[in-house]
């Protein structure tokens, strides 16, 4: 299956485009955006990476047909769980926060928390493929991101914001001027995961303080998100707040342990054995 079969994409307007692998079927699919900037593009998170998004994205001219358009696509991975740093070694730049690095750097299949199954994939990307060989390759990331940090796509700008709670390295893109954030898997429209090997309650309620935060300042409008369906900043207010007012109840303090402790036995086995 080439790289056009396996992605799909929809132009979403001023150089934004959202993209989707077909054929994983799973809530575990991530949004993948493209951001055309003036100076510099951007993609945010890169999926399984089965096949080769950067051809997808030139086969399909997403980026224009200007041949003195020669900057490279900077990829950046909004957290290192495979389901959004998968695709990472198939560019040139690679961004990822700090606390993160080392997790790519050395290929920890346990920190990206690489579990897929063959009934996932409706259509194999090549014959004999198996979710059991499945892993996330190892990739030296060139810009190592921190909190405040801005990337500079010339007529548009992105802020770093250091969210950690869903894993250690979690951020969100913040287009200031455009009132838009690329939230990754710090907020989706869905259930909220505390429950991973580095994930952490504290940090997710300190994180959930900073996105109200941003909706009560009126800094968001729109929130593009690492799962599902974009959403306004009503909703995100509704999700960031009720999570900060759950966490602490007995009941999802025990859900977040036995959770956690079924998902540490799930990614051990699945890294020595493989998933079927």
């Amino acid at each position: 299956m080439s790289a056009t079969d396996w992605y799909a994409h929809k132009s979403i307007g001023e150089g934004l485009y959202w993209i989707q692998e077909k054929f994983f079927d799973s809530s575990n699919r991530a949004n993948i955006w493209l951001l055309r900037g003036s100076h510099q593009d951007v993609v945010i998170d890169t999926g399984l990476g089965l096949r080769s998004l950067p051809d997808y994205i030139n086969t399909k001219c997403l980026l224009g047909d200007d041949p003195q358009r020669k900057n490279p696509i900077l990829a950046i991975a909004t957290h290192a769980h495979f389901d959004h740093s998968g695709g990472l070694h198939q560019f040139e730049l690679v961004g990822v926060h700090s606390a993160e690095v080392d997790a790519l750097a050395n290929g920890d299949n346990y920190e990206t928390v690489t579990w897929l199954s063959d009934r996932e994939i409706v259509q194999a990307p090549w014959p004999g493929w198996r979710a059991r060989g499945y892993r996330v390759k190892a990739v030296q990331p060139t810009h190592i991101l921190q909190e405040g940090d801005v990337i500079n796509l010339g007529d548009r700008q992105l802020k770093v914001l250091h969210m950690p709670g869903h894993s250690r390295g979690s951020i969100c893109l913040h287009d200031g001027d455009n009132k838009m954030l690329f939230s990754g898997d710090v907020v989706y429209d869905g259930a909220i995961i505390d429950w991973l090997p580095t994930s952490r309650v504290s940090d997710y309620v300190s994180s959930c303080e900073r996105l109200v935060g941003l909706v009560d300042s009126e800094q968001v409008d729109q929130v593009m998100p690492g799962h599902y369906q974009t959403f306004g900043a009503k909703r995100l207010h509704h999700i960031a707040s009720g999570y900060i007012d759950r966490a602490g109840t007995c009941p999802a303090r025990f859900s977040t342990f036995a959770w956690r402790t079924l998902a540490g036995l799930a990614l051990r086995a699945s890294n020595t054995h493989g998933i079927c």
